[in-house]
């Protein structure tokens, strides 16, 4: 292991940063709360009022590796205690990942791995606070036509699944659902077939009227068959657009590891019914300091700040 002293640059500092980064930072104020910038409402008590986010940490990586998960980990960790986010859909995380972070935050997560149905391969792991978020059900199921078991169809090399729960909101009492996904990179037919199976299990078990939240690397741009066929349904929207205030950081969320890298593809995504009123969104650029500014993964974190109401508005 190196013994290079790590340093987080948590959106603060401007030297030695890409233009994409520093003009971010520059422009936005994301992290400022301010009153003329926003419309928040003064009391949240009684309400569902926290920070939520979608995240791909990159899979397990050994310390030989230029980008280890050893010297990642703490900074995703950091990303998420600083950003306070209670609520996050993670992609790409192995069993030692998961249990690493769940130390690290004193978070609980709810899902399974995608080779077996229990620890082996990627997770599409939802991470919750115990102390404000309580599971109340959840399950993982195959993105194939045997979604009852692991199965890959429509031409993908790996398994796809979507992890589910139901959740409450200890303060407010509310329950909701939340869907987290992680759709092939290469077959555009899986990725349409995923999107439509995804919503069929909405339609089918979530009550009508009920909160949901549908996160995840989509592998897709917005214009994209399978995007298109999540904000047509007409249940869901994109938190990009109908956040209050302007969007924060660079369009795209996909990084490479590429510190000079003009992200440009927007491919992870928070979709929500009309129960959630957003007040913030936000591509977070946060990096580290090791022999050079690095990326604690290949994905940019996307954090949206939300209330959740009880009735759609």
């Amino acid at each position: 292991m190196r013994n290079n002293k790590l340093t987080d640059h948590l959106n603060f500092g401007l030297y030695c940063i890409p233009a994409f980064l520093s003009a971010a930072i520059l422009l936005s104020g994301f992290l400022l709360p301010s009153g003329t910038a926003r419309d928040l409402p003064d009391d949240h008590s009684g309400r569902a009022h926290f920070n939520m986010a979608t995240y791909n940490i990159f899979y397990y990586t050994p310390p030989e590796h230029s980008d280890s998960w050893e010297q990642r980990r703490e900074h995703v960790a950091r990303i998420i205690r600083f950003h306070n986010i209670a609520f996050w859909g993670s992609q790409e995380g192995e069993h030692n990942q998961l249990r690493d972070l769940r130390e690290m935050l004193g978070h609980e997560y709810v899902g399974d791995g995608r080779d077996d149905g229990d620890t082996e391969g990627e997770h599409s792991a939802i991470f919750y606070d115990p102390e404000k978020f309580r599971a109340l059900e959840d399950e993982t199921f195959w993105l194939s036509k045997t979604p009852d078991r692991p199965s890959k169809d429509w031409g993908v090399n790996f398994h796809r699944i979507c992890t589910w729960g139901r959740f409450l909101h200890i303060d407010s009492g509310i329950e909701f659902y939340a869907y987290n996904v992680h759709f092939d990179h290469e077959s555009q037919e899986a990725r349409e077939n995923s999107s439509r199976m995804v919503l069929e299990h909405i339609d089918e078990n979530v009550e009508e009227g009920t909160p949901v939240v549908f996160m995840g690397d989509l592998n897709a741009v917005p214009g994209n068959r399978a995007y298109e066929k999540v904000t047509e349904h007409g249940l869901l929207k994109d938190v990009y657009d109908i956040s209050k205030l302007s969007p924060h950081g660079p369009e795209g969320t996909f990084n490479g590891f590429d510190i000079n890298r003009e992200p440009d593809r927007r491919i992870d995504y928070l979709f929500v019914t009309g129960h959630f009123d957003v007040h913030r969104y936000g591509v977070l650029t946060d990096t580290y300091l090791l022999d050079g500014l690095r990326f604690p993964s290949d994905h940019f974190p996307v954090l949206v700040e939300v209330t959740l109401a009880d009735e759609a508005r």
